[in-house]
């Protein structure tokens, strides 16, 4: 009886172990991404990079973060920074366009030329995007909703999300540049 009960209790463990391991959130690397030419993708292109990830919009009042964001891109890429655009509709509806016409905005008023994704949800509820999930859910260390356009994430070489900014954070600011230069730095 008592090898019963041990075996019982040995497969409800490895049970429990199987299935609050199914659900635990992945890594930010594996989550399954798409270009904003719709071409499958993931994190993984940018492992051992710091990444700067940011909710963006093409028609609201911090669209002209755009500017800085491209030049932070551009000032430190070749140290190893990717800056990361993820449009989304989620806050006032200020991203309204196809992913076609996002890319051509950001191209023709803004010349961006760091990595744009398909359009996701930053929201909590059914329709939040994995990756923001991972970001701003309870297993994350900077846990809490996304209020607005243009927040922004810096995440570490080795996929650790070590900063988190608001939309009035520029991304050109003293505080975000040397968050970012203390990350490249860092080994």
């Amino acid at each position: 009886m008592q090898h019963i009960l041990l075996i019982t209790a040995v497969l409800g463990a490895l049970w429990l172990a199987g299935t609050v391991q199914a659900t635990a959130a992945p890594a930010l690397y594996d989550i399954p991404l798409k270009t904003i030419d719709g071409k499958d993708t993931s994190l993984k292109a940018y492992q051992g990079k710091v990444l700067l990830i940011v909710n963006v919009a093409s028609k609201c009042g911090f669209t002209k973060q755009y500017k800085p964001l491209e030049a932070v891109y551009r000032k430190y890429k070749d140290q190893g920074l990717e800056v990361l655009g993820f449009p989304s509709n989620d806050f006032g509806g200020q991203e309204p366009g196809t992913n076609l016409e996002i890319k051509e905005f950001c191209s023709s008023n803004f010349e961006v030329s760091f990595p744009l994704f398909d359009k996701l949800g930053v929201k909590p509820g059914p329709s939040q995007h994995p990756l923001y999930v991972a970001l701003t859910g309870s297993s994350s260390p900077k846990p809490g909703v996304v209020k607005w356009n243009f927040g922004k994430f810096l995440i570490s070489r080795d996929g650790r999300i070590i900063d988190r900014f608001e939309s009035r954070d520029e991304p050109d600011s003293e505080a975000v540049t040397k968050a970012i230069e203390g990350a490249l730095k860092a080994r």
